[in-house]
């Protein structure tokens, strides 16, 4: 006990809490199972710079062992703390954005097709509005066909 410094009292402590260092150690886990669960593709897009971590991300990927998959997301997150995580949430949080925005535009295409398909032969004129150039007479075909298969 002679290695404390009287003068210094429990309150002035200023570093962080154990508590708040052990919720960042399992928040980066948690980005590094995200990051384990991205494809090839995806994980080409998000800035990674040392290499030791995308390798340990790929090598967790392989496995199926609990304990053992458990343990490495544990590395993961180890290593993480030697880099800044904020351009990697970034790139994720773009990628969740397009993929949302992906599935918006979808929603919405279902939609017009609802539309269309319940309007009959004049929902043509739905979407000759939106996109002008669409073929009419392609069109008209596909919405006979439906209501004949229905």
């Amino acid at each position: 006990m002679a290695d404390i410094d009287p003068d210094l009292a429990r309150d002035e402590w200023e570093g962080p809490s154990k508590s708040a260092l052990k919720r960042r150690m399992l928040a980066l886990q948690e980005l590094g199972e995200t990051l384990v669960g991205l494809s090839e593709k995806q994980l080409g897009k998000v800035p990674i710079a040392d290499e030791r971590l995308l390798e340990v991300i790929r090598e967790a990927r392989a496995m199926r062992s609990h304990g053992a998959r458990r343990r490495h997301l544990q590395l993961i997150g180890k290593l993480m703390r030697d880099i800044d995580p904020l351009p990697i949430e970034n790139a994720l949080q773009d990628m969740d954005r397009q993929r949302q925005g992906n599935a918006d535009a979808f929603h919405r295409l279902e939609q017009l097709r609802d539309e269309v398909l319940a309007a009959g032969v004049a929902g043509t004129e739905l979407v000759a509005g939106r996109w002008p150039g669409a073929d009419r007479q392609q069109l008209r075909q596909l919405i006979l066909q439906h209501q004949r298969d229905t």
